[in-house]
């Protein structure tokens, strides 16, 4: 079976990820391990945004608008971070 169509391969790196979350999960400990994941857990958004959600067909504006939605995103989890460890 020869791996040629790129969702298949998006797919097969997806669960690649998948392997080594669960594997940073239950070896590493700290703010290592902390960074580890969130590289890991970045990697597949990017790769479900890019492929999955078809941006790399997208125009720019389309891709602003996605990148905005992220951003956003990640203000709010900031703001409810900064809440938490101020209560």
């Amino acid at each position: 079976m020869k791996l040629s169509h790129p969702l298949l391969l998006v797919w097969v790196a997806l669960m690649l990820l998948l392997v080594s979350t669960v594997v940073a999960s239950q070896n590493l400990t700290g703010p290592f391990s902390l960074a580890v994941n969130l590289t890991i857990a970045f990697a597949k958004a990017a790769l479900i945004y890019w492929f999955y959600m078809h941006l790399r067909q997208e125009s720019g504006l389309a891709r602003l608008a996605a990148l905005a939605a992220g951003g956003w995103l990640a203000i709010l989890f900031l703001f409810l971070s900064l809440d938490y460890v101020t209560r």
